[in-house]
């Protein structure tokens, strides 16, 4: 099974451009089902609210069930306080990780603890800055940490040595492969690291998922080692996120921007009225929520 551990899907709010203003799901997954993709994780754009930003993905994922997975955006400064609220809806909702972007804000011991106490794997863009990964991976060993584009989209080669030393070092780093362009990197970092460590991802769908899929078979791994990057490590690490518990349900308090985010309809989908069961396993062992027709 190939998975996409790294797509946008959704409506963005600041419209100063592509990555804030809109990322459609339809053309990428026209172009996923050419390249062969079985199942994409998805998340949203840029956002000034990642409450609404969130909900209108969870009705993109229960659209096109069971191909994409959701994974919850959260600003770690902005959304501060209400961080694991959000979290617990999410996963109530189905989403089995979380995104986080530090152009907007690094992970702060808030949402780290939040990501811990769910059980959820954080993808982290650290914007080059992967230093701040020796800082959350040792403080926080019981969460997961992907670390995409090998620790730069802007392909600063200082960022993807630090990333794959960080692989070699923390059994709890993992990187995606999206839009890494110097592609001895990938390379180093399966030789070093280990296949279990590097994930298949593209960035879509402003990046051609076929295109960054073709890089992987470029490496010309054995088939097992293959399998691990294509999607072997990505549900492995989604098959860890526990179910939720009668404790993480306590735990909900209603946030302060609730009011104003129930009744963002234009955007984002109503509220839920009835949460799914949200760790049911699908024949083929990848956690999918099950949301009735009535529930987005």
């Amino acid at each position: 099974m190939i998975v996409d551990c790294h797509c946008h899907a959704g409506i963005g709010d600041a419209m100063t451009a592509p990555w804030n203003t809109d990322a459609p799901i339809e053309p990428y997954l026209r172009r996923a089902r050419e390249a062969g993709i079985d199942k994409t994780v998805v998340f949203a754009p840029f956002h000034s609210d990642y409450e609404v930003a969130n909900r209108y993905v969870a009705r993109i994922v229960r659209r096109y069930r069971p191909r994409l997975i959701g994974f919850a955006f959260v600003h770690a400064v902005r959304d501060a306080g209400r961080i694991l609220a959000m979290l617990t809806r999410a996963r109530r909702w189905g989403f089995l990780g979380i995104k986080a972007h530090g152009f907007e804000a690094m992970p702060t011991r808030e949402l780290c603890e939040a990501a811990r106490a769910l059980g959820m794997p954080l993808l982290i863009d650290v914007v080059s800055r992967a230093e701040v990964i020796d800082l959350l991976a040792s403080r926080f060993p019981g969460v997961n940490f992907i670390v995409p584009h090998l620790g730069s989209f802007t392909d600063d080669w200082r960022a993807h040595q630090r990333v794959i030393d960080q692989l070699v070092r923390f059994p709890n780093v993992y990187t995606d492969t999206s839009a890494v362009r110097r592609f001895d990197y990938i390379v180093e970092a399966i030789q070093r690291a280990g296949a279990r460590k590097v994930l298949f991802g593209s960035d879509g769908p402003w990046l051609h998922p076929g295109v960054e899929l073709y890089k992987i078979g470029l490496l010309k791994l054995p088939a097992a080692q293959e399998s691990l990057v294509l999607g072997g490590n990505i549900l492995r690490l989604l098959r860890q996120v526990p179910p939720i518990t009668q404790a993480a349900k306590q735990s909900e308090k209603p946030a302060g921007r609730m009011a104003h985010t129930q009744n963002a309809t234009a955007i984002g989908p109503p509220q839920l009225s009835s949460y799914l069961s949200p760790h049911q396993i699908s024949s083929n062992g990848v956690p999918v929520a099950d949301y009735s027709e009535s529930e987005l």
